[in-house]
């Protein structure tokens, strides 16, 4: 996948904390070439198109985010940790236990609401560790209700940017992150690839004075009488 910036970074990972693993192109063992979360100000507007949180809500949070730097910085920081941790949960099978901490904190500002759907929903208000809190608690809800079935990984060694999505395509066939993008790219490379081995495959024979291994006139002739 390939984004000038954060305002359109696709979200094509089907999960919201997913998307956030997808924050940093590419994405795998080596140190990504982009990181679109630089500052404060690109969490805040991808939190936004994430759905993490509503105008009102994102405008609160700036506000608060501007009358407290470090609070900013921190909420940041968070945030990024919590990508990391998540990635290192679903692709090398490492632990959960930063995740803990946060989710402590969390549950500790949350508080227990009516919902429309269900009896009550977990709520999470404060306008500072807002982005963070609902990240945290969704990561949380993910990796404890994730079918491993359904999640794919954008293949990097094809060409793909390593990013994580949902498959919940028939048979699981989903390959890439995006056809239109990593998927139509690879494909290009392929057939760059393959022309090119074929200029080079036949480029020796066209040329004049180079003699041709030995019997090969014969299958030719031989081949001629067969055409005939």
């Amino acid at each position: 996948m390939v984004a000038e910036g954060i305002t359109d970074l696709p979200l094509v990972a089907g999960h919201p904390v997913l998307d956030l693993v997808n924050t940093v192109e590419p994405r795998g063992d080596g140190p990504p070439e982009r990181d679109h979360l630089g500052s404060p100000h690109d969490l805040l507007v991808w939190a936004g198109r994430a759905g993490i949180v509503g105008t009102e809500e994102a405008a609160r949070v700036g506000t608060a985010w501007s009358a407290d730097a470090k609070a900013a910085q921190h909420a940041l920081s968070v945030v990024r940790d919590l990508r990391e941790t998540v990635y290192g949960v679903l692709v090398r099978g490492a632990g959960a236990d930063p995740l803990l901490g946060w989710w402590r904190d969390a549950l500790g500002r949350a508080e227990l609401a009516a919902a429309k759907d269900h009896p009550v929903e977990i709520v999470v208000e404060g306008d500072a560790t807002l982005v963070t809190d609902r990240l945290v608690l969704a990561a949380a809800d993910l990796l404890t209700t994730l079918d491993r079935a359904a999640l794919s990984e954008c293949p990097l060694p094809e060409g793909g940017c390593g990013w994580l999505f949902l498959d919940h395509s028939r048979n699981h066939s989903r390959r890439w992150c995006a056809m239109a993008d990593c998927g139509a790219r690879a494909k290009a490379r392929r057939l760059t690839e393959r022309r090119r081995a074929v200029r080079s495959g036949a480029g020796p024979a066209r040329r004049r004075g180079v003699p041709a291994p030995d019997g090969a006139g014969e299958h030719r002739a031989s081949g001629a009488r067969r055409d005939t």
